[in-house]
């Protein structure tokens, strides 16, 4: 394992750390499904890199394009109930 991909692996995981922190705490639903998706493709990127191509493909279609599209949809067909 060269030095740039040890370097590329040390940037993905405090950057799935911050996604996570910042998607617990946001309060608008659409920048949480964002950060959600983002994650997901993140981790996508990481399975990639360690070699799983196939498992990172999967994560990619399903968790960011998939969950974020139903996340999506679910947000828009439901109604506001408390005006925060």
């Amino acid at each position: 394992m060269n030095a740039e991909l040890d370097i590329f692996t040390l940037l993905l995981f405090p950057s799935l750390i911050v996604m996570a922190i910042a998607a617990l705490h946001v309060r608008d639903l659409l920048a949480a499904v964002f950060l959600l998706s983002a994650y997901s493709f993140v981790t996508a990127l990481l399975m990639a890199h360690m070699g799983a191509v196939d498992v990172g493909f999967t994560e990619a279609s399903v968790g960011a394009g998939l969950t974020g599209v139903f996340f999506l949809m679910a947000i828009a067909r439901t109604t506001r109930s408390s005006k925060d």
